[in-house]
């Protein structure tokens, strides 16, 4: 598999197997990325070489890791709107994007216009919004585990799973998760990052408040 700035479209279409009409959508989404960044600064400089690997396969590869009933699903702390306005794109369902930078969340406003992405945007911090049970809780690159878990409590059902992309650091992460969170998990390898793993929980409960 051929990785590096020489990965483009064309690769991302064959390795993800999506149609034409896909692949036009989120080219739209490079070209405004590529112009806001001056301007906000969305993504780092040097991922900016390597897009369609860095942001877009990674984002994509969680797909098939969401459940096929699923019927909502929440990213927090979209940025750029890695992963979850990639995954709209790629048809799931009723996408949540939370994102407290207003201009980045401008950003997430045309994108979502021009490609036609089913999201909401919410232009707030994740702990301001209202709880609600959503199917799958997403967010890449926020925060620690553990944090991430703190700040999905609110948005927890009992069959609601959390899909988080992680790097080196990932084993750390769920030992100190473990101290307070109860829930089982598996590390998928990323498609994206040979280092990188995603980390899918399910079965979540704060064994914090339990214990009380």
């Amino acid at each position: 598999m051929t990785m590096g700035t020489d990965y483009g479209s064309e690769a991302f279409r064959e390795q993800m197997g999506v149609s034409r009409e896909t692949l036009e959508r989120l080219e739209i989404y490079e070209k405004m990325l590529r112009r806001w960044q001056p301007a906000i600064n969305l993504v780092s400089r040097q991922s900016l070489t390597d897009v369609w690997r860095r942001h877009f396969l990674d984002s994509a590869q969680l797909f098939d890791l969401i459940p096929r009933n699923a019927q909502s699903l929440l990213d927090i702390g979209s940025g750029a709107g890695v992963p979850g306005l990639v995954l709209a794109i790629l048809g799931a369902r009723n996408v949540h994007l939370v994102e407290s930078d207003q201009r980045k969340s401008m950003f997430l406003r045309e994108v979502s216009r021009e490609t036609s992405a089913d999201v909401t945007i919410i232009n707030a911090r994740i702990e301001s919004m209202s709880p609600q049970v959503f199917d799958v809780v997403t967010s890449r690159a926020c925060a620690a585990l553990d944090v991430l878990l703190n700040y999905s409590k609110p948005y927890l059902g009992p069959e609601t799973i959390c899909l988080f992309p992680k790097g080196q650091l990932v084993e750390e992460e769920l030992t100190t998760a473990k101290k307070r969170w109860n829930m089982r998990y598996t590390l998928v390898q990323s498609a994206s990052d040979s280092a990188g793993r995603i980390v899918r929980l399910e079965g979540i409960f704060d064994g914090l408040t339990t214990a009380n």
